[in-house]
């Protein structure tokens, strides 16, 4: 006697928890112009790499003599499956079943995400779309309610994956409540331009709390989140989100227990760019392109960049380097003269962090006069937020380079400077304690004064403390490393990716931090 019977039955449930929606709610959410759960999971991985957990888990519905009635997949797809053959675990909600509000064995599944990765040390993949809890169902009485008491607080796994593997998630759809919390929960957040919005509370929560009717592009929609640094990036759409999240993940180890992957350089580590040369204006004020400088110096084509429009005036992202994946910092003029606001403070911070759990080498571009000044700068705590930037890379275990572009003034520029990190400098610096500018306007205001022309006086003060601060003198002084020729920028950096091999290989394991500002 066989068991044929019952292995039938499970292949036929697992056509069953297949059929998501089904045809209508597919259609419903193809309507919307989004892919489902499983579609997403499909274009993302390998081709035939998706192993799912969990096949059968569902909602089952018996009649009296244990016959199955119906059938309610879980709303929660989840598995292994590998990017460009390394393994991953992905998982998201399935909005075709109660717009992804989780059902209780969906919400199980969700759950138990963050251990599947945890447990086998690979990166997580969220493909969120959906709400959290619901009223619903809340007012029977009877039988038990809420977790155990022994039971380790649900939030804390997914804590806990961040220190250990990289995790990434995107928002496909509308993401409310709890999936919300799981999207900033993460390294990387996207979210589609048009089709996506993220909220803590969706219109009829804030309308019945505050009496306020907004939409939910009004409320959390990109052109919000982007500014407010809830995501890093915007996604034209699905397949752009998917094709970040995979990119993203290439320059990363699969956990702190490993290295990044250094892959063959293409692109020749002795390559000096003719316009590294004039990159930088003369005149002091004039703004330039760092962002060209960055690429330029980087492996060509490589350098992704996070969280563009939040913080505008610093620069971060993800590049290799004579093949090693590397964090880049950098300013950008074009914003408050790439000075240190509040905002790009946090993303400092939070970036230096990143690349320390995972031993990405930092490669920093410095252009810095210094914390943002002024009314809503002090509102907004900008010195607070600065000085955990500051701690966040002087505590950074992480080989460190700085290269000294243009400015390099005041408290702000410490952030720019891991411990033993390897400096250069460019012809074109100036750093102090204070710009010329204001500087000469604090420290000599009485001479200029009583000057008979206060703005030639001015003006005598700031080139005679200019002429002191020629790079030179901090060449001979050996207070930086090397001054170079800008267009040797690339071969020295490549260099110095060849010596910190040795470091690399000695940092396998979690990072943990100290308290900060």
């Amino acid at each position: 006697m066989s068991w044929e019977a019952e292995v039938k039955e499970i292949e036929r449930r697992r056509l069953l928890a297949k059929q998501q929606g089904g045809e209508v709610g597919i259609a419903k959410q193809h309507a919307k112009g989004r892919l489902t759960i499983r579609e997403r999971i499909d274009k993302l991985l390998d081709p035939g790499s998706f192993q799912e957990q969990g096949k059968t888990t569902a909602l089952p519905d018996y009649d009296d003599n244990g016959e199955l009635l119906g059938y309610q997949p879980a709303n929660y797809v989840l598995g292994h499956g590998q990017i460009d053959k390394r393994r991953i675990v992905v998982g998201g909600e399935d909005f075709t079943l109660k717009g992804g509000s989780p059902n209780a064995a969906g919400l199980r599944k969700s759950v138990y995400a963050e251990h599947l990765a945890l447990q086998r040390k690979v990166p997580l993949v969220r493909l969120l779309e959906g709400g959290g809890g619901s009223v619903k169902g809340g007012g029977k009485k009877g039988g038990t309610v809420g977790d155990p008491v022994f039971n380790q607080p649900r939030f804390k796994i997914i804590a806990d994956c961040m220190t250990e593997v990289p995790v990434v998630s995107g928002a496909m759809g509308p993401v409310a409540g709890f999936p919300a919390g799981r999207l900033v929960a993460s390294h990387f957040s996207v979210m589609t331009r048009e089709t996506a919005q993220v909220l803590i509370g969706g219109p009829a929560l804030v309308q019945r709390a505050l009496g306020v009717r907004l939409t939910k592009e009004e409320l959390g929609g990109s052109q919000i989140h982007s500014l407010s640094g809830v995501v890093d990036n915007v996604a034209d759409d699905e397949d752009d989100a998917l094709k970040q999240i995979r990119q993203f993940l290439s320059y990363l180890p699969s956990s702190a227990w490993q290295s990044a992957p250094r892959l063959p350089c293409n692109d020749s580590v002795e390559r000096m760019e003719q316009d590294l040369l004039s990159a930088v204006p003369r005149d002091p004020n004039a703004p330039f392109d760092m962002r060209a400088i960055v690429e330029m110096v980087m492996d060509l084509g490589s350098f992704f960049e996070v969280a563009k429009d939040y913080g505008p005036s610093q620069i971060a992202g993800l590049a290799r380097l004579n093949g090693q994946p590397v964090g880049v910092l950098a300013n950008d003029c074009r914003f408050y003269a790439g000075a240190m606001t509040a905002e790009a403070a946090q993303k400092y911070r939070r970036f230096v962090e990143m690349c320390d759990s995972f031993h990405l080498p930092i490669v920093n571009f410095v252009d810095q006069p210094g914390f943002m000044i002024g009314p809503e700068a002090e509102r907004n705590g900008t010195i607070r937020y600065g000085m955990a930037a500051v701690a966040a890379a002087v505590q950074a275990q992480v080989p460190w380079a700085s290269i000294q572009v243009h400015k390099g003034f005041g408290v702000a520029t410490a952030a720019h400077y891991g411990t033993d990190a390897y400096v250069i400098s460019w012809p074109s610096v100036e750093s102090g304690a204070l710009p010329l500018e204001g500087g000469v306007a604090v420290a000599y205001h009485r001479e200029i004064a009583a000057a008979a022309d206060p703005d030639a006086k001015r003006k005598e003060l700031e080139d005679a403390l200019r002429a002191n601060r020629s790079p030179y003198s901090r060449a001979e002084s050996f207070s930086v490393h090397e001054l170079i020729d800008p267009r040797e920028t690339r071969p020295v950096l490549g260099e110095w990716i060849d010596w910190i091999q040795p470091q690399l290989a000695m940092l396998r394991e979690p990072v943990r931090f100290g308290i900060r500002p």
